[in-house]
């Protein structure tokens, strides 16, 4: 593989930075990512050029823009630790993951209190059939003859105060 001249390796760091600049202001392109492939795309260099290499004894050496890739790592996790996402997709993808979490919180309180609702129908219905079991009893223990007498109903005439009949 060739070489590149100095020259060229300059304008290439400028366009990377120029570029990295820009991915970190968020201005990603449509369906990109604010990561390395994008940036050596946008940037016209091959993405290979931000890693390190081997020499032919085996030893490593820098990639010629691994510090720009090192650079550009860093300063997008200094933007994540700040909350500032500039990849608008990744932005969207933690927003949605926070809107779930707060939508199965709702979802466990309603859960907890149709739960406690459904608890509180079935007593109320035992309490009534009760009830009515009960007014059945009366009524059949009054139906038939005994010692138990009916009271007389109120009819609008009202004994006077103190009398007992």
């Amino acid at each position: 593989m060739a070489r590149i001249s100095d020259e060229t390796r300059r304008g290439n760091e400028a366009a990377i930075r120029h570029v990295m600049e820009r991915l970190l202001a968020g201005d990603v392109p449509p369906g990109g990512k604010c990561d390395i492939k994008a940036l050596a795309a946008q940037a016209g260099v091959a993405r290979t050029g931000f890693y390190p290499k081997k020499n032919r004894d085996g030893s490593p050496r820098p990639g010629p823009y691994q510090h720009l890739a090192e650079e550009f790592e860093r300063r997008l996790a200094k933007l994540r630790e700040t909350g500032v996402i500039p990849d608008p997709r990744a932005a969207q993808i933690e927003r949605l993951k926070n809107q779930v979490a707060g939508l199965r919180e709702r979802v466990a309180a309603c859960d907890e209190q149709i739960s406690g609702l459904t608890h509180f129908r079935e007593q109320a219905l035992s309490q009534i059939a009760a009830q009515r079991m009960e007014i059945e009893r009366l009524r059949d223990v009054l139906a038939t003859p005994t010692n138990v007498r009916a009271l007389p109903n109120s009819s609008g005439a009202s004994a006077p105060q103190g009398s007992c009949s």
